[in-house]
């Protein structure tokens, strides 16, 4: 097989980019002697690090104009074979783009999150899921990728913090819109029912966000960077999350435990082929509006419907292990 390169573009967010990893590692086993570049937020650049289906990684910040020059001066010269957007944003698509590659792939214009982005494909794919990890793995064969998998590589991560010495429950209680969060004081709540089970409560959150959880004292508070939540994620005996990257990296890392869903559809961003269990009301509707306020949807599960999900899940991991 002869050798070529792959452009990959898909710039964040966290959930997404571990969407996405499994496609990407389908492009390498398809063609193993093809150089893979990744364009991706510098943000997310770690969760990238390490991965041995990539082997360059070209951090794009569109923060100033030095920058944005920065990374244009690095994907120019690449001139790809392939280049596969899996953001579907105009953006995505300019990114792609200035790599002139050969051949451009992403969703067909029905599809992509913003339908002006397909006018730079060259090729449009209508992906069926209903998953967004289903739909990227049809990017990648689309581009001509065979041996396909829904495995993605994650880096170990290294220790941030203190974590429990024993059994814990780990949550990551903020999204990237607050419709999609369970109440802060439903945590606490859990903390307390999780006790009797000798189960301590593990709350992370960002650096400096610590401060947002002052108002509830009870809670055991897990301040990290991406390679600390990756750690104590892997660590933890369970996870309790909502529709953001760190349960999404929970999903992927095979943990046991509870993914609370209200706004989103669980069937196409919910935990991909996970041991999570997915709690979500029955009357919630899916809007994907990123609304202020918490969803009415989220606020209807209680934290003894969480915790008996939560329990259940892990049993149901012990006995499968």
């Amino acid at each position: 097989m002869s050798t070529g390169s792959i452009l990959v573009v898909r710039l964040g967010a966290m959930g997404d980019i571990i969407h996405a990893l499994p496609a990407v590692a389908s492009l390498r086993q398809s063609f193993p002697r093809h150089r893979i570049t990744w364009v991706v937020a510098g943000k997310w650049v770690q969760i990238l690090e390490g991965n041995p289906h990539i082997d360059q990684i070209v951090p794009f910040d569109r923060r100033g104009k030095a920058a944005i020059y920065r990374a244009w001066r690095k994907l120019r010269p690449l001139r790809p074979e392939i280049a596969i957007d899996f953001q579907g944003l105009i953006q995505s698509a300019l990114v792609g783009r200035a790599a002139r590659p050969k051949n451009f792939i992403g969703l067909h214009r029905s599809l992509a999150r913003e339908s002006l982005a397909a006018l730079f494909y060259t090729q449009q794919v209508r992906a069926v899921g209903p998953h967004c990890v289903e739909m990227n793995l049809q990017l990648s064969a689309a581009a001509g990728a065979t041996q396909l998998t829904d495995q993605a590589w994650l880096p170990t991560g290294h220790a941030e913090g203190k974590l429990p010495s024993g059994p814990f429950v780990f949550a990551s209680p903020f999204a990237g819109w607050a419709s999609k969060q369970w109440p802060l004081d439903r945590y606490l709540l859990l903390a307390e029912a999780l006790k009797a089970e000798g189960l301590p409560l593990v709350v992370n959150v960002p650096p400096g966000l610590g401060t947002k959880l002052a108002g509830l004292p009870g809670l055991k508070i897990h301040e990290s960077g991406i390679p600390g939540l990756i750690d104590a994620t892997r660590r933890a005996t369970a996870i309790v999350g909502v529709d953001s990257g760190p349960m999404h990296l929970a999903a992927a890392l095979a943990k046991p435990g509870v993914a609370i869903f209200g706004p989103t559809d669980p069937a196409r961003n919910g935990p991909f082929r996970s041991r999570l269990m997915v709690l979500r009301d029955p009357n919630a509707l899916t809007t994907y509006k990123r609304n202020e306020g918490i969803d009415p949807s989220m606020l209807a599960i209680t934290a003894d419907q969480v915790k008996e999900a939560l329990l259940h899940s892990i049993r149901m991991a012990s006995v499968s292990a």
